[in-house]
């Protein structure tokens, strides 16, 4: 039986190329729940932005997906949602794009003789989160970062506001269009040059 980490990665990895070639961000895949296990997806578009039709799209995806690898074995209900401004940060570079910001972290076990952080992000070093509270700055070994996410203050808001706040991995969807574009572009020439090419004589 999978843990419950192997499991939604194993989702993660089934779902995040298709949606990434639909031009949506995989943010985070959630899944728990005793009587009625939930499966949650979390994603959006480059620009931040995931409209109640998009959420609808996602989902008819991720289910036909599912429906074909089947990795959950018993019934379940999927919910498909944005992460919102104050998103949860996810990877080792989440921390790096979200630099300047004020976050929350929890760690796995006491780092520095406590677990909880709330304050400014700095970037990383290597493997380590940086994140100055109260002055003080702590180093946080990625590895054991259970949970994070932005707080919700004026500056993250202004930002959003602005457009100015593009979530991590953008630019993936941006290749991923640039390569289609760039393969149509290639398709159109091929045909183009089958059109121009003369008949050749049969022979027998």
């Amino acid at each position: 039986m999978r843990t419950g980490m192997e499991l939604t990665s194993r989702i993660a990895a089934l779902i995040e190329p298709s949606l990434l070639a639909m031009g949506f961000l995989l943010v985070r895949v959630r899944f728990g729940g005793a009587k009625r296990p939930v499966l949650q997806i979390m994603a959006e578009r480059p620009d931040g932005t995931m409209t109640v039709e998009d959420c609808a799209d996602v989902s008819r995806a991720v289910s036909a997906i599912l429906d074909v690898e089947d990795p959950i074995s018993s019934e379940y209900v999927l919910e498909v949602s944005s992460p919102g401004i104050d998103r949860p940060l996810m990877k080792l570079d989440d921390f790096r794009r979200f630099s300047g910001y004020e976050a929350k972290v929890e760690t796995v076990m006491p780092v520095e003789g406590r677990k909880r952080y709330r304050g400014r992000l700095t970037g990383i070093d290597g493997e380590d989160v940086l994140i100055t509270v109260d002055g003080q700055d702590y180093r946080l070994p990625f590895p054991l970062i259970g949970e994070a996410r932005l707080v919700l203050t004026d500056d993250l808001i202004a930002a959003s506001l602005k457009g100015t706040l593009l979530p991590p991995g953008a630019e993936d969807v941006a290749r991923v269009a640039a390569v289609a574009d760039a393969e149509g572009d290639e398709e159109t020439i091929d045909d183009a040059a089958v059109a121009d090419e003369p008949a050749g004589e049969k022979t027998a």
